[in-house]
């Protein structure tokens, strides 16, 4: 290639690259949404509240449905700090009762663990009476 001269194939990749660098500097300056880190929410600029929380998965799959900006902090194996944006306060509270509902749901309908739905069994079993028939032998009559 010649100095001042580009063929097609060397302003596609021209093109390309510049393209390629637009679209990084334009999500680079959007601002994340719905889940994120700690530190990217903090970055917002806005206020920021906390709540205790303990199946964050299940938070997760409520808030997206909300469309709230929210972040975990681990604190114990299963306590988690949500954080959220004071102004989403609102949304926050519906998407909270919302999760509160599906974990009383969710506790409600738990199953025991199998080792003691066998000692109920066994215990039900052992209280309800027995079904086999007593056999006896009937007394021999001499006059026959």
């Amino acid at each position: 290639m010649k100095a001042g001269k580009l063929t097609a194939r060397g302003l596609a990749y021209v093109l390309r690259a510049v393209g390629r660098k637009i679209v990084k500097h334009h999500r680079a300056k959007q601002t994340p949404h719905g889940r994120q880190t700690v530190g990217q929410l903090m970055g917002h600029g806005v206020a920021t509240n906390s709540i205790e929380v303990e199946a964050p998965k299940l938070f997760d799959r409520v808030a997206r449905k909300w469309n709230v900006d929210y972040a975990f902090y681990k604190v114990a194996p299963d306590k988690h700090l949500l954080f959220f944006k004071a102004g989403q306060a609102d949304a926050i509270t519906a998407c909270f009762s919302d999760y509160s509902k599906r974990l009383l749901k969710r506790t409600k309908s738990a199953k025991a663990p199998i080792r003691e739905q066998l000692k109920e069994a066994a215990a039900a079993l052992a209280r309800q009476p027995s079904h086999k028939k007593e056999r006896t032998k009937e007394a021999a009559h001499e006059d026959r």
